[in-house]
């Protein structure tokens, strides 16, 4: 039976981890996309990186796949994806699922705070009507 460290492992071995300075680097160049892949909870609280796409991680398989009628153009081989989560964990696990999908070019930049911390652009939770 597999465990929750066989799945990081396996996730960290084929996602690189890519650091905060190097991936608002990548933003500042408009290179790719950015995929935030926590709970609109969680959202809700932090706010996200600016510009990024909401794709919730129980979602992303049917969000990534190019025949699903839920696929989202944003997601293209063509570009880098940069996911990012909280801490780092479910970024790597969606990003090995992109792997899995496709999708060559896929980095794990962590978690939304230590980017703000970096000094990465954030925006804030949508505010409620």
């Amino acid at each position: 039976m597999k465990t929750s460290k066989d799945y990081m492992a396996e996730a960290n071995a084929v996602v690189p981890r890519l650091s905060c300075e190097d991936a608002i680097a990548a933003q500042a160049n408009a290179s790719g996309v950015f995929v935030d892949v926590r709970d609109s909870a969680a959202i809700a609280v932090a706010g996200t990186i600016q510009g990024a796409h909401h794709i919730p991680r129980g979602m992303l398989e049917f969000i990534a796949d190019r025949e699903s009628g839920a696929h989202n153009p944003a997601l293209s081989s063509a570009e880098a994806i940069y996911v990012v989560c909280a801490a780092g964990g479910q970024a790597a696990l969606a990003g090995k699922t992109l792997r899995d999908m496709g999708y060559e070019n896929v980095f794990n930049i962590g978690g939304v705070g230590p980017w703000a911390q970096a000094g990465g652009p954030t925006q804030p939770a949508p505010s409620k009507s």
